[in-house]
């Protein structure tokens, strides 16, 4: 592997797979004692966050439900 001259490096693509670095992923570069640790960047979502976006405001998504308590009524099964 080397550094180009715009400072880019390639990942061999069997270590971009074995760890999920697949395009777009965001990186961090960490120094340590021994180099560069280059690793996935782990974004904190909460609950919130992680379920946003499920229920559709105008029902036409596919969970066709538009209303919170109806959708929970419904998976519930009553």
């Amino acid at each position: 592997m080397h550094i180009s001259e715009r400072g880019q490096i390639t990942i061999p693509k069997p270590l971009r797979d074995r760890f999920g670095m697949h395009h777009n992923v965001e990186v961090e570069v960490t120094p340590t004692d021994e180099g560069l640790l280059i690793r996935k960047r782990m974004r904190g979502r909460d609950a919130v966050a992680r379920i946003y976006g499920i229920l559709s405001r105008d029902g036409n998504d596919a969970y066709p439900v538009a209303d919170t308590d109806a959708y929970i009524e419904e998976i519930r099964g009553r």
